[in-house]
């Protein structure tokens, strides 16, 4: 624990720098149209568990991204929702073959080291006390999107069991950001009109606003790991 009085420490600097840089590409997309936009941000979301790209990417940047330009036309929506689900539920079981194949070495690995003891101490105790369940309950916070499915495959979670919670998941988390993104770009459609704010700034709320709560909960979940 932090000594009485203490300042809490602020979001890391790596990881601000990393989110700066993804804020940037994201609401640079904000002309983009193509199909070459499925697989990108689709594979943001797929990375999240899949390379632990969770622990310093909010990968939800991406679908409410991709809600965005659905809601401007230049994405389709059902595709991009199928795309999110799909990316999403594909992601976390690479993540759970990961763990399945590498167990305990994983975490005295490279990677491992990167993600630190008390990030995997945390997502370890949240897969303990919730089983399954955690495997849905976890797709709300980046940090547990992206290790407890390792976790479950290296603690030897069947398989059988982790897909379904991992399917509802996916489609609860992916098809929501996506359809976030979508309703929040029509909302502010007026705001675009009337104020003629240009479409980068309101993708730039949007984008804005995900980054913002990630390094919340990732500050938080700093504050409960010490």
């Amino acid at each position: 624990m932090l000594p009485r009085g203490s300042p809490h420490p602020g979001p890391d600097p790596r990881a601000l720098r990393h989110t700066d840089r993804v804020q940037g590409f994201l609401t640079g997309l904000a002309g983009a149209s193509g199909w070459w936009l499925y697989p990108v941000l689709g594979g943001l979301a797929f990375g999240e568990a899949a390379f632990f790209l969770g622990v310093v990417l909010p990968g939800e940047t991406a679908l409410l991204t991709g809600g965005y330009l659905a809601a401007h036309g230049r994405l389709s929506l059902p595709v991009m929702l199928i795309v999110a689900v799909a990316c999403a539920i594909a992601g976390d079981s690479v993540g759970f073959e990961i763990g399945r194949l590498l167990g305990p070495r994983l975490r005295g690995s490279w990677l491992g080291a990167k993600v630190g003891p008390d990030r995997w101490d945390k997502a370890e105790g949240f897969l303990g006390r919730h089983g399954g369940k955690s495997v849905f309950m976890g797709r709300s916070v980046a940090l547990l999107r992206a290790l407890v499915p390792t976790l479950a495959g290296a603690g030897g979670m069947p398989y059988r069991t982790f897909l379904p919670w991992n399917a509802a998941g996916g489609v609860v988390w992916g098809g929501g950001c996506v359809l976030l993104g979508y309703a929040f770009a029509r909302s502010l459609s007026t705001l675009e009109r009337y104020l003629q704010v240009s479409g980068a700034v309101v993708l730039a709320l949007v984008v804005g606003a995900a980054v913002i709560v990630h390094l919340l909960r990732r500050r938080r979940a700093t504050r409960s790991a010490r």
